[in-house]
């Protein structure tokens, strides 16, 4: 029996060679992906981005491991927006959030200082976007999403945007406490009162939902979207996390950027992402699983609740709710199964998930002409050596809690135009010589100045950009 069934495959084998008929083989299986979106994480909080007192030993052994990029940017200096550039490829002015929902104007109105009317935002991701979780789901995902949507109330949520499964999502942006039961600001804890103990911790509740989720679907391709409300306010940390960092201050004053209670919050954080790969580690699923980490914005950089500021993005300029790049430049860290670890210093930002992805996962994007995200997968498994010269856009023409003021900000190759809308003033700088944007090269280097102001008015006219109105 073994002599026919060796002798027959080797006539299909020779069959074919003759042919010119190839063999049928199986299909490439799907990689599974996994999303981790942290909130308000700053650029330098952690280890493998050069931070000396927060622990992150999870995160830089994913560093090591996988392709750690120096130059992530959200598209939106607050959440919503850069949430939403996420799910659909595109930037926040094209889909129309440009500010967290639902703003800092629709809360408060407009201030006696404003020297302008902040611009309107929407107020959900329109159902017609269609989502990355929608594309991979017709294409045979599983999909769910773990912690803040913030992209809309229930007629916007999750499960009308593709999602199978959405545990935990919040209308606002915060939950009131990080200790169950969880309540929002509403005053209500939502679907997640539906179980639980007290003293349960918010970070660890969401890692074990996932990790169920994963387990439920491991014969099949999956999207696990894990949005925690980590490290954003409330400064809420486990009391032995805190005792740990007050000791290792040695009696030092606090400050933003040795934050005990935010090192603590961050420390739970890393904890979530060493369980995710020792779980895809111990099933095998780290095979065929694609994993992202990231954040929406910038690390708070400024006085906005107890225990705050929370962090310092030293040596970026300013933080959460600035142009500048300590609003936007966010920590990125990417493992991809039979890829070679590396830095990538390649410009990349939140709209290039998209397309990226459902490249790397060998499906077509429905809707490529609305994208504005580019298809990176070449570039970030390094089988193309030449990196493109990006230009990138932001659109902010808000007052936000940080206390910025309403600005818009271009970049193309290492050269970066700032402009604010209130007194026109336009800042140029070479971030390749002052990633600190000290040195305002406006009036050294005009016609720089004044083509880069040309491109982005362009694009701004393009998506019929709203601007902020004089009083």
């Amino acid at each position: 029996m073994f002599i026919n069934i060796r002798l027959t495959g080797i006539c299909c084998v020779l069959l074919a060679f003759l042919t010119g008929v190839k063999p049928k083989q199986e299909p490439t299986p799907k990689p599974n992906i996994i999303f981790i979106l942290a909130d308000d994480l700053g650029w330098a909080d952690l280890g493998c981005y050069g931070n000396m007192f927060n622990e992150t030993p999870a995160l830089d052994s994913l560093a090591k491991a996988g392709i750690h990029f120096t130059q992530a940017y959200a598209t939106c200096p607050v959440c919503s927006p850069s949430r939403a550039s996420i799910m659909t490829g595109k930037t926040p002015i094209a889909t129309g959030i440009t500010d967290w929902i639902p703003g800092r104007k629709q809360v408060t109105g407009t201030k006696p200082n404003d020297g302008l009317i902040g611009a309107d935002t929407k107020q959900f991701l329109d159902l017609q976007e269609t989502t990355l979780a929608e594309v991979l789901k017709a294409n045979g995902y599983a999909t769910a999403l773990f912690g803040k949507w913030h992209l809309g109330n229930e007629t916007y949520f999750p499960e009308k945007q593709g999602f199978d499964l959405a545990v935990g999502k919040p209308h606002s942006g915060t939950p009131l406490s990080y200790f169950f039961p969880y309540q929002n600001k509403n005053n209500t804890s939502e679907d997640l009162n539906l179980e639980g103990k007290q003293g349960e911790y918010l970070t660890d509740r969401l890692t074990d939902e996932t990790i169920r989720f994963m387990e439920q679907n491991k014969n099949r391709p999956f999207f696990a979207y894990l949005a925690h409300h980590a490290v954003h306010t409330p400064i809420h940390a486990k009391a032995e996390l805190i005792e740990k960092y007050q000791k290792k201050l040695n009696g030092r004053p606090e400050n933003a950027p040795e934050n005990p209670r935010y090192a603590a919050l961050l420390e739970s954080l890393d904890q979530s992402v060493g369980k995710i790969v020792k779980y895809l580690k111990t099933s095998g699923l780290d095979k065929n699983t694609i994993l992202i980490f990231t954040s929406d914005n910038g690390g708070l950089s400024v006085e906005e609740g107890q225990f705050t500021p929370a962090t310092s993005n030293a040596p970026l300029r300013e933080g959460k709710g600035h142009v500048y790049e300590g609003g936007i430049r966010v920590p990125l860290l990417m493992y991809v199964p039979n890829t070679q670890p590396h830095q990538e210093n390649m410009p990349i930002w939140g709209a290039d998930f998209y397309p990226t992805l459902l490249a790397m996962a060998g499906i077509a994007m429905p809707n490529p002409r609305e994208i504005e995200g580019l298809n990176l997968k070449k570039e970030i498994l390094a089988t193309s050596k030449k990196a493109r010269e990006r230009t990138l856009y932001w659109h902010y023409p808000h007052y936000s809690n940080q206390k910025s003021k309403p600005a818009a900000a271009i970049r193309v190759g290492d050269w970066k135009l700032v402009q604010h809308f209130e007194n026109k003033q336009l800042e140029l700088y070479d971030l390749s010589n002052d990633i600190g944007e000290k040195q305002n090269l406006s009036t050294k280097y005009p016609k720089k100045a004044q083509k880069l102001l040309k491109k982005l008015e362009e694009w701004q006219q393009k998506h019929n950009a709203i601007l902020p109105m004089p009083k």
